[in-house]
């Protein structure tokens, strides 16, 4: 299924010569995505606080952008400059669980949204980036299937956060979009694990 995920390698291009010159000047991949988790933390705290100030979610999509180029280049450091290490990817696959639960979780804090659909959207996501996880456990690769993979999520999650940002009223239009996004979280880890069974010899 097409995925957000498909635009990454073009992403990545773009992204090259900014990680080349973070890795002239000394900068790990850890230390970019360590940097990336805690910022998703204060990002999310913010917005936890204070979720009735709509203004505020403005920041979301850009800092998810912002978010998503950093991921990307962690990524080339590690892989074209040497810096993969087996802290790297734990640090990876953790940064991204934490960064999502902070930034997706404040949610739930918003006037007239049902908390129960944000917390069952962010715990499908998270079962769903393990079942990606665990493909390389059973002998796969790690599998970024969609529909709902992370890229797909910072999309759709930023896209709510700027309509609310912007003055959509809030409303029940808000919960139908976590359950859909939880639907999709569903087939996402389906797919994932399907096809990680399907990598394997039987």
């Amino acid at each position: 299924m097409a995925s957000v995920y498909d635009l990454k390698p073009r992403f990545v291009a773009l992204l090259r010569p900014i990680a080349g010159r973070l890795a002239a000047r000394g900068v790990t991949a850890n230390a970019v995505t360590l940097a990336a988790m805690l910022a998703s933390i204060g990002v999310g705290t913010v917005l936890a606080l204070w979720p009735d100030c709509l203004r505020l979610w403005l920041v979301l999509p850009v800092f998810l952008f912002l978010r998503m180029a950093g991921n990307a280049i962690d990524g080339i450091l590690a892989r074209e400059f040497a810096m993969k290490s087996r802290l790297g990817a734990i640090l990876n696959e953790v940064g991204d669980v934490v960064s999502d639960t902070a930034l997706y979780l404040p949610f739930a804090l918003l006037p007239g949204v049902n908390g129960f659909w944000v917390v069952l959207a962010v715990v499908v996501a998270i079962i769903g980036e393990m079942t990606g996880v665990l493909g390389q456990v059973i002998g796969a690769s790690r599998r970024y299937d969609g529909p709902m993979g992370k890229s797909d999520r910072a999309a759709v999650f930023g896209l709510i956060g700027f309509l609310i940002g912007i003055g959509v009223p809030l409303g029940s239009w808000i919960n139908w979009a976590m359950i859909a996004i939880a639907l999709l979280g569903a087939v996402t880890l389906l797919n994932r694990a399907r096809r990680a069974l399907a990598e394997t010899p039987k």
